[in-house]
């Protein structure tokens, strides 16, 4: 009886106190709770520590050596063997000289050989140039003056035919000439040419003709020729010039002449030694690279016994041109 009572006066309680519990109860599975001990392993048989067994380390193993660096490492310092060179055996040299003709024919590799022959340098070209083509205003009877070439051929020999000259407006050309050449490559930068040159102002002379051409360091443009007239007279001329290019199209050209005689040449007013030099400067514009105006001053003096010869005819032996011009090729 007296149980009974007791339980129905703590029902109500339990009751209530249920909602705290729940809450006190979740509020403790929140917390982390820590990794329960894992089980011990059954211990081994011998036969598993038989199969799984590790060798173990040295106690007295020695300690990794270093990796060497890049200087340890280098080879080249080390003496290497001598080698022989081996030649080649004696049947190298017994076959025909043109293998491929054996297979494929003669006829047919001949036409082949002539092909890569032309693709590879074998072509012929030609080119005409007007390099000077000039008026010459100065004191006095004002002037003219022209230099031109053409020339056909390959990149190792080639025809060539050149003149120039010059004169004052309203009398006789001073000088006229034209050259014939066979110029030979001696080199990637010059060419050996030689032939004949005649002169039509003044007393008339055909010379023979030898001398070199190309391009000298730092890109000067040069030409050095000797003359034998049929008179046994010998001269020679030197031209040099340089283009300057101050943007690319615009280009500052200087140039320097020389010409010399053996010996004196009254009959032509020549004097031995250095008769003539000239230097000039022109600027031109090209407005295609086939045709360039240009405008420059180009200074001339006569030396030596040239000098005493000029002023015999009553010339002057310095003088100052002012000259427009046109270059052109094609």
């Amino acid at each position: 009886m007296k149980t009974m009572l007791f339980l129905s006066a703590a029902l109500p309680a339990i009751a209530l106190a249920s909602p705290a519990l729940a809450q006190h109860s979740g509020h403790d599975m929140a917390m982390p709770q820590p990794a329960p001990s894992p089980t011990p392993a059954p211990p081994a048989s011998h036969d598993q520590h038989g199969a799984m067994e590790m060798p173990a380390a040295k106690p007295d193993a020695e300690p990794a050596q270093p990796m060497p660096s890049m200087q340890q490492m280098d080879m080249g310092d080390r003496p290497r063997a001598p080698t022989t060179p081996t030649p080649p055996p004696p049947e190298a040299g017994t076959g025909p000289a043109r293998a491929a003709d054996a297979i494929w024919g003669a006829d047919a590799m001949r036409a082949s050989r002539d092909e890569l022959k032309h693709g590879l340098g074998g072509q012929t070209y030609a080119k005409v140039m007007v390099d000077r083509l000039e008026y010459r205003a100065r004191d006095g009877a004002d002037g003219y003056l022209w230099e031109g070439q053409a020339w056909y051929g390959g990149d190792i020999d080639k025809l060539w035919i050149r003149s120039e000259g010059e004169g004052t407006f309203g009398g006789e050309a001073e000088q006229a000439e034209v050259q014939a050449l066979w110029s030979h490559a001696i080199g990637p930068w010059f060419d050996l040419q030689t032939g004949v040159r005649h002169d039509f102002a003044g007393p008339s002379r055909t010379h023979a003709v030898i001398g070199v051409q190309g391009l000298a360091p730092y890109q000067f443009e040069t030409s050095a020729e000797a003359f034998l007239s049929d008179k046994g007279e010998l001269t020679a001329r030197i031209e040099g010039e340089l283009d300057q290019r101050i943007t690319q199209r615009l280009i500052l050209q200087p140039r320097a002449e020389l010409n010399l005689s053996a010996q004196d040449i009254p009959e032509l007013g020549v004097g031995a030694g250095l008769d003539k030099a000239e230097a000039g400067l022109r600027l031109r514009y090209e407005f295609a690279r086939e045709f360039a105006p240009y405008i420059g001053v180009a200074q001339e003096w006569r030396v030596g016994h040239g000098a005493d010869f000029a002023r015999a005819r009553g010339d002057s032996v310095s003088t100052t041109n002012l000259v427009f011009g046109l270059r052109a090729w094609f």
